[in-house]
């Protein structure tokens, strides 16, 4: 898994540059991966030991041992992915999501949009 690891890193370090991943950048993530990351976006927030419970109810196929959860969420924490608060089984993860752009849109289509419906008769 070190390729993909390497693959990733690269397209995370742009990323941090960034400020956080959106929601589309999850699927580029091995399926393990993707499985704590959809966990940790319902939670936002999860210390260890409570990671630790939901792996154990993951499906055989993508369950990781608590070495690979470990692993796991110290390369997400370094990629950025998520963001490590403390260590150990104190350590809370929080997502790390990426900020929203403000509208583009400019000030006058909210007066030109009012002025069209004022000029519509009532039906």
């Amino acid at each position: 898994m070190t390729g993909v690891f390497d693959r990733l890193q690269k397209q995370i370090e742009n990323k941090q540059k960034e400020g956080g991943i959106t929601a589309l950048d999850l699927i580029d993530l091995p399926p393990a991966l993707r499985k704590i990351m959809r966990l940790m976006l319902r939670e936002l927030q999860m210390n260890y030991p409570e990671l630790i419970k939901a792996v154990e109810k993951f499906p055989e196929d993508v369950r990781l041992s608590p070495k690979d959860l470990d692993n796991a969420l110290k390369t997400l924490s370094e990629q950025a992915w998520v963001i490590q608060i403390g260590e150990g089984e104190r350590a809370i993860y929080k997502v790390n999501l990426r900020r929203k752009a403000g509208s583009k849109l400019g000030g006058g289509i909210w007066q030109s949009l009012d002025d069209k419906l004022k000029d519509k008769p009532d039906s």
